[in-house]
């Protein structure tokens, strides 16, 4: 039973985890020319508030105990952190470029 609940635990972990692709991917930087300095304020803050709401997850993952028995337990941790760091990194390029922007329209 406590097998079954792990694997769903890690299934639903792993959907989560791909629902949302915000910071993945290129970032153009041309999309934020066009906003005003109010605009790219609040975008910095969203983009800075979805970079902690990851690390706090990948954080809890990473604290997760995964039973030697739970096959495949461990990998599996490894990917969702992966995934979370892969997300991070992008949601960091992307606040770059919207910080590039902010600097150049906003003096």
């Amino acid at each position: 039973m406590q097998t079954k609940a792990l694997g769903l635990a890690l299934a639903l972990a792993l959907i989560s985890g791909c629902a949302t692709q915000t910071g993945s991917g290129p970032v153009d930087p041309s999309k934020y020319n066009a906003l005003s300095c109010n605009e790219l304020n609040n975008e910095i803050g969203d983009t800075a508030q979805s970079i902690s709401a990851t690390a706090i997850n990948r954080g809890r993952v990473a604290s997760w105990n995964v039973p030697l028995w739970a096959p495949g337990g461990a990998k599996a941790v490894n990917l969702i952190k992966e995934k979370q760091t892969t997300r991070i990194e992008g949601l960091q390029a992307e606040q770059a470029a919207i910080d590039t922007a902010r600097r150049r329209n906003c003096s």
